[in-house]
């Protein structure tokens, strides 16, 4: 019997009224994130990575609406859920960690206070069972003297200690699935490291799974199981990571690899991948890399290609053939 995933995501489609028309900022992905995994999504500002994050979580910002496809938490549809039934899963069964701990995080109330009423909001505890709950939890995401710093405002935390609460906040209701939004990009680079094993200890001890949504192809091979690279509203690749690294099928996904400086500097110079992300309302036909893409033929500038297999993973490419995993004239991207 096939296991339910925990998160299925089925031909999501996200758009913008405007006064000039609708505008298309996700066309169609779909994907699926098992209990205990982490699922590294990345791309370029502008890809649309937070904003599939938002449409699962259901924190579109109007006027932007889902409008197709649909989102299922073990079965369940959430997307056609109401307000209030929503939000009793975004805090019990689905955490969020946003980029900037202050947007989570009240400036007028102290941590303790924001910690255990969300506590008492989804589990049936007394308020001294919430605090002690609350206790553990900054014990456990690191925060020196737990017990004291309770009763501290936001503003007295470091952006580290802030981004440990958040997660600490994100995981008090022991929810099935945690959406961390760009996590560690406001933070300093050692302090990013302690805050991405955080997280994957802490999803690892819970068996909590992860939705990664991150620019930083570095941060996904050292944390994620599968990845999913974004270009212009659409899952360009997705497969396992190590596949997704070693053998990159997509040339986007090869030009982001290829940004990445290694340690041992057999790099001769970094990738550049040329020009920019097209405009919502500029994106071109066919294949939306085309512009950009060094490797195009003509069927990629006049019929846009769905994911295929592509090795272990998927990628929408004409290059790629799928009985091979190959690109172009037998040449292993």
């Amino acid at each position: 019997m096939t296991q339910i995933p925990l998160l299925s995501v089925k031909n999501l489609r996200v758009e913008f009224p405007t006064r000039h028309g609708v505008l298309t900022a996700i066309d169609g992905i779909s994907f699926s994130l098992r209990e205990g995994e982490v699922l590294g999504v990345v791309g370029e500002s502008g890809a649309g990575k937070s904003l599939t994050g938002a449409a699962v979580i259901g924190l579109l910002e109007p006027p932007g609406r889902i409008a197709g496809g649909e989102i299922r938490l073990k079965g369940e549809r959430i997307d056609t859920l109401s307000p209030a039934a929503l939000r009793r899963v975004r805090g019990k069964r689905i955490g969020m960690v946003f980029q900037d701990p202050l947007t989570s995080l009240n400036p007028l109330f102290t941590i303790g206070d924001q910690i255990i009423e969300t506590i008492m909001t989804h589990l049936p505890v007394s308020e001294v069972e919430a605090r002690k709950r609350a206790i553990a939890l900054l014990e456990e995401v690191g925060i020196p003297a737990a017990a004291q710093r309770l009763s501290a405002y936001p503003h007295q935390f470091s952006g580290g200690m802030r981004q440990r609460v958040v997660i600490a906040l994100a995981l008090c209701a022991e929810p099935e699935l945690v959406i961390a939004d760009e996590p560690t990009t406001a933070l300093d680079v050692s302090v990013q490291a302690q805050i991405i094993h955080l997280l994957q200890r802490i999803c690892r001890d819970h068996r909590t799974a992860v939705m990664l949504i991150t620019h930083d192809m570095g941060v996904i091979a050292e944390t994620a199981d599968r990845v999913a690279v974004m270009y212009s509203g659409r899952i360009a690749e997705i497969g396992p990571v190590r596949h997704v690294i070693a053998k990159p099928r997509h040339p986007y996904t090869v030009g982001l690899m290829g940004a990445i400086p290694t340690l041992s500097g057999d790099q001769q110079r970094l990738t550049q991948i040329p020009g920019a992300m097209p405009r919502l309302d500029a994106i071109p036909d066919g294949c939306a890399f085309n512009p950009r893409c060094a490797r195009a033929f003509d069927r990629c500038r006049q019929e846009r290609p769905n994911l295929m297999p592509a090795g272990e993973g998927e990628a929408a490419c004409w290059l790629v053939d799928p009985a091979e995993g190959t690109t172009g004239e037998g040449e292993t991207a």
